[in-house]
Parts: structure tokens; C-alpha cells; sequence
């Protein structure tokens, strides 16, 4: 028990005595919000106190063009901008992004001292937010620059094939934010709020492409994968313990998450056996496996593209556009794809 369970508990109850009172409040209406409602005590939603829950949950395709049109009222715009297809662009984008996004793309217009804001600047506003600012100070040498450049090259080939992924965008090599070397932009066609066993185990190959595509290259690999690792670790363990999408196991959920108002503490899973744990582990590792594996199918067959895609790289830094989508048009598909995504078995031998 923390020291400040006490204090905690102590406020709880004295809200709750001021809600409910010895006499009747005819009138009276408690409004109260918050951003944890999984903390709060059983006794604060009981009928008569805060029994009637509204849900503010962050705006659709249409919610998001409604908001854009708030925030360009003061903001000159140029004929060429798109409110619709900004707010396809900006999924999961709340209103405070979405301010936040008009500002931006107004700043980079001032800038350039252009007197009405573009399409161009809210392209470049919305990959300010999602990878941060251009690091044009932060120099790589030739063997990082290479390095980089597969590295991304290998993310995009490989998501130009998986279903749900959405379309990318633009590659670029030009470092962003705090650790970013460069990055791969894939943004949705639509909101999505369910996601397909298939569609994880695309979403698992497309993070472990770089590292694969290292592999192939380099014959060794960076630590510039790490972030890409925990991404799929974290992912394919959800899989088998929450989602229930393990053969073995089966649809048993084996992960929670238990918060109480009053200690604060998580347990993310159930307590399970050793022998449990150990399959679990076996199981996730299956998985990762099964999506490396298939990203290095897709590049091995693919390798001349790599190759290609990366030069250009190299050279220009980004590639998006038209150029882009004639590359990634020339993906060729392996046999064993699909089997995989509906299955998770590679039946071909490994990749060396």
C-alpha cells in the first residue's frame, strides 16, 4: 500500500457524502469528466451520482472535416486545398491536433511568404506532427546513409503488399524528431476500427521489412530496428494473449488490465502457469519468426526493386509521388503470401 491510499481514500468519500447529502438537491446536476474512466470507483457510478455516462471519443472522417473548417476560418486558403482529403489523411487526430495542424501548415506558408496556405503546406504540417521536424543539421556518413535508405526502402516494398496497411505515401532519409533517421509514410484510406488476423500479420511484416532488408544487403543488421522490434514484439504478444488469435492456445484471453481507483497498480496478465508462460513466449516467437520470414521472401524476390528504389534514395533523399507509385506497382507478389497471411505457416524453407 503507497502512502497515498489514505488521502485518496479519504477524498472519494468525502465526494461522495457531498453528492449524496442527508437532503434532497431538486435541481442540482453534477457534471464531472476525465481521461481514465477505467480508474474510477464502482461507487462514483452508481445510480443517483455519476450514473449517466457520455462518451466524447475522438472524431471520425466527417467530425475531423467539421473541425478543419473551424480552424480555417481565419486562415487565407488556396484553391488547391482539399478539407475532405486532409481529414482522411489525419486519422486518430483529435480537435487539439487538428488546431494544432491548421497552425502549422499556416507557419510554414508565412515562411515561404506565400499569402494563402496550400495543399503543399498541410502535407508537410501533417508529417511535422506524425515524425516531427527535418533534422537537416544532423549529418549521416555514406554507410549510415545506405543503411537508412535500404532500411526504408525495404519497409515500403513490403507494405505495398499487405492488406489494411494503407497507401504510403513518401519515403524519406532526411532525419526527423529526436531519433528518427528517416521514415515510411503510410496513411489509411478510411477509419478503421477492427483490424483482421491477416492484416496484424501484415502490419508485423511491414515493421520487420528494415531490418530484413539489412540482412539481405549488409549480411548484419543496425540498431536502427529497435523501435520496429518492440512494435512487433508488443503487437504479436497481443495477438496470442488478448486477441486470442494463437492455434495453440486458442481464443483464451490471458492478458488484463486491472486498475483500481483506490492502489493504481496493473496487472496486465492473468496469473498463469509456468508451462502457460513458456508457450505463450513460444508462441509470440513463432509469430515474429513467421513475419520475418516472409519479409525476407518478399525482398529476396523483389531484390532489384530494392536496389532501384534505394539509388534513388540515395540521390534525392524522398521519394513520393508519381515515382513512388511506379516503383511500388513493380512489387512482385511470392507464392506463399497469401498462405501465410490467412494461416501464419511459411511452407516454403527458410531464407538464409
Amino acid at each position: 500500500m503507497m502512502g497515498g491510499n489514505d488521502e485518496r481514500e479519504q477524498t472519494l468519500n468525502q465526494l461522495l457524502t457531498e453528492m449524496d447529502g442527508f437532503e434532497a438537491n431538486t435541481g442540482v446536476i453534477i457534471l464531472a469528466a476525465t481521461n481514465r474512466p477505467e480508474v474510477l470507483d464502482p461507487a462514483l457510478r452508481r445510480p443517483g451520482r455519476f450514473d449517466r455516462q457520455v462518451v466524447v471519443d475522438r472524431p471520425d472522417k466527417l467530425g475531423r472535416e467539421a473541425i478543419l473548417k473551424v480552424h480555417v476560418n481565419q486562415v487565407k486558403l488556396a484553391a488547391d486545398v482539399d478539407l475532405a482529403a486532409i481529414a482522411a489523411r489525419t486519422p486518430g487526430f483529435a480537435g487539439a491536433d487538428l488546431a494544432n495542424l491548421v497552425n502549422e501548415a499556416a507557419l510554414l506558408a508565412a515562411r515561404q511568404d506565400r499569402e494563402a496556405v496550400t495543399m503543399a503546406d498541410f502535407n508537410e504540417a501533417i508529417e511535422r506532427v506524425i515524425a516531427g521536424l527535418e533534422k537537416k543539421s544532423r549529418v549521416l556518413n555514406e554507410t549510415e546513409k545506405r543503411t537508412v535508405a535500404y532500411h526504408e526502402a525495404g519497409h515500403a516494398i513490403v507494405a505495398a503488399l499487405m492488406p489494411g496497411a494503407g497507401r504510403v505515401e513518401k519515403i524519406s532519409i532526411v532525419p526527423r524528431g529526436i531519433g528518427a533517421l528517416g521514415y515510411t509514410l503510410q496513411l489509411p484510406e478510411e477509419d478503421r476500427f477492427l483490424m483482421a488476423e491477416n492484416e496484424i500479420r501484415g502490419r508485423l511484416a511491414t515493421l520487420l521489412a528494415g531490418r530484413s532488408s539489412e540482412e539481405i544487403v549488409f549480411s548484419t543488421v543496425s540498431t536502427g530496428a529497435s523501435d520496429d522490434i518492440q512494435k512487433a514484439t508488443d503487437l504479436a504478444e497481443r495477438m496470442v494473449t488478448l486477441y486470442g488469435m494463437s492455434h495453440k492456445l486458442g481464443p483464451v484471453a490471458l492478458e488484463k488490465v486491472q486498475q483500481q481507483f483506490l492502489d493504481g497498480f496493473s496487472n496486465p496478465r492473468r496469473p498463469v502457469s509456468p508451462a502457460i508462460a513458456e508457450e505463450i513466449d513460444r508462441e509470440v516467437k513463432e509469430i515474429v519468426d513467421g513475419a520475418h520470414q516472409i519479409a525476407l521472401l518478399i525482398l529476396e524476390s523483389n531484390r532489384s526493386l530494392l536496389e532501384e528504389m534505394t539509388q534513388h534514395l540515395i540521390g534525392a533523399e524522398v521519394l513520393e509521388g508519381e515515382q513512388l507509385r511506379r516503383y511500388l506497382e513493380q512489387v512482385q507478389v511470392p507464392n506463399d503470401l497469401v498462405d501465410w497471411l490467412r494461416t501464419g505457416q511459411l511452407i516454403s524453407k527458410k531464407v538464409n
